[in-house]
């Protein structure tokens, strides 16, 4: 079924979504997947209880994108029209102005960051105020020319003696720190982003790691307190997300997927690329054993060749090497980050188009040591979605509008939150309002430190220690 089918097939499915909607004050929110293989949009708004009702879905073919970079602008944008196009058929009232977009790519990285600030009111509680202060101090971290910051993640935090805490606000302290998770990319990769999408009319209203928005669709707070590693197994890269203990402990892109497994089908086997993309999808397995030795398929030969037959066998472990060696990334990584299999008690999600092989499941628990099951993004959606959206191949897609929600929820609190503080503020007086600003201000310690400052410290503590020393001789 092609993508205009796909999307025709839904008006009825649409039109109860619709109805539902129009009585919904929820705002409507678009993600917007540029991957590899496949451009998605599909637009969501959240009904009473809290789920996803689909409001619009469109699809196209991905051609301007290798490896989950823009590499061709022109191309993307084209697809990106195509798939916005199948998303208004599919709904014709829907208006979208601006979209949440997923990122990925080789050209992702991350490091790990430490804050901390001094505050001036130690006998008040920590407001929101003060953590948005931490967290917008880490956009100064240096990093290399030519990248750019794309997120922020604040994992652990510390008031004065006191670790681990999830949520400092409503502690009281004298300094308040966190560790920080920051993700960063190539500032040209993003850049292309941007045009392509902006090119088409839209805005882009953040970016989200594709990991990250998979994780928010597959997975449950029980999942983040167990620990769990989401794979998302995309076209050009395979993203892997690791949860521990409710933080959010590594993120790194295997610059492998989907496309790969297909390229080294069509140089194995000797077949043309949409052949092979088939025969991994109808018959492929990433478990050469579970494969019948005396199993063929059999492929038309070209201009009046005679046709040839593929042994199954041969094809499985075509597939099994490539997922292995990807596989074996993640164990790397995941060894690198101190969490080996005894301690992710909620094992790994698997997730995205090439979660769907056959076996993949087996052949993670034997690589791994880890449980293994497949991510599916239904959990959060409603009744009468459009059919097909409860694939893996749509978590990131799905996951960019639950993040959506996420910032538009957090921004709703803190304008409830400033609206009571304003309300307070009026009944004070001008002298009393300077005071609370006043100590309002944090004091940033700055967390890269160069060797002179290192030196003036020692050497600020001598002079205080001699002066101690003068003091109880006098």
């Amino acid at each position: 079924m092609n993508n205009q089918q796909e999307n025709s097939s839904n008006t009825s499915q649409h039109n109860i979504s619709k109805q539902t909607a129009m009585t919904n004050d929820q705002p409507i929110i678009v993600g917007l997947d540029i991957g590899t293989t496949k451009i998605a949009a599909i637009a969501g708004r959240k009904n009473e209880f809290g789920k996803l009702e689909i409001l619009g879905f469109g699809l196209a073919s991905s051609n301007g994108v290798q490896h989950g970079m823009v590499l061709n602008i022109d191309q993307t944008i084209k697809a990106i029209e195509t798939a916005l196009k199948n998303c208004y058929e599919s709904n014709p009232g829907l208006e979208i102005n601006e979209v949440y977009v997923g990122i990925a790519g080789h050209h992702i990285k991350s490091l790990q960051t430490r804050g901390d600030i001094v505050r001036r009111s130690t006998d008040d509680e920590i407001k929101q105020f003060e953590i948005d202060q931490l967290v917008a101090d880490q956009y100064k971290t240096y990093i290399p020319a030519g990248d750019q910051i794309i997120d922020v993640i604040p994992q652990e935090f510390t008031v004065d003696n006191f670790q681990n805490i999830a949520d400092p606000i409503g502690y009281t302290g004298v300094k308040i720190g966190a560790n920080f998770h920051i993700i960063t990319g190539d500032r040209n990769a993003i850049r292309n982003i941007n045009r392509s999408v902006e090119k088409t009319g839209l805005k882009v209203k953040d970016l989200v790691l594709q990991p990250l928005a998979s994780s928010a669709a597959v997975m449950s707070e029980q999942d983040i307190e167990a620990g769990i590693a989401i794979l998302d197994i995309g076209g050009g890269t395979t993203d892997l997300a690791v949860f521990y203990e409710g933080i959010l402990k590594h993120t790194a892109v295997i610059p492998f997927g989907g496309e790969n497994i297909t390229n080294d089908i069509k140089l194995g086997l000797g077949v043309l690329k949409t052949q092979a993309e088939q025969m991994k999808i109808q018959f492929g397995s990433a478990l050469a054993d579970a494969a019948q030795n005396n199993a063929f398929i059999k492929i038309p030969g070209l201009r009046g060749l005679p046709s040839r037959d593929i042994s199954v066998k041969n094809l499985a472990g075509i597939i099994q090497a490539r997922m292995s060696e990807i596989l074996a990334f993640v164990t790397f990584h995941l060894k690198q980050v101190g969490l080996d299999s005894k301690m992710l008690n909620g094992g790994i999600v698997l997730t995205g188009g090439g979660a769907q092989l056959k076996h993949l499941i087996q052949l993670t628990e034997y690589v791994t040591g880890l449980n293994a099951r497949i991510g599916y993004p239904n959990e959060h959606l409603a009744a009468n979605h459009f059919p097909g959206l409860e694939k893996p191949m749509y978590s990131t897609c799905i996951g960019l509008i639950l993040k959506g929600y996420n910032v538009y929820e957090n921004n709703m609190n803190r304008l409830h939150v400033e609206q009571k503080r304003t309300e307070l503020r009026s009944r004070l007086s001008e002298a009393e309002i300077q005071k609370v600003e006043e100590l309002e201000k944090p004091v940033e310690i700055k967390g890269r430190r160069t060797l002179s400052d290192f030196m003036n410290t020692i050497k600020d503590g001598l002079i205080d220690l001699f002066k101690e020393e003068g003091d109880k001789q006098l």
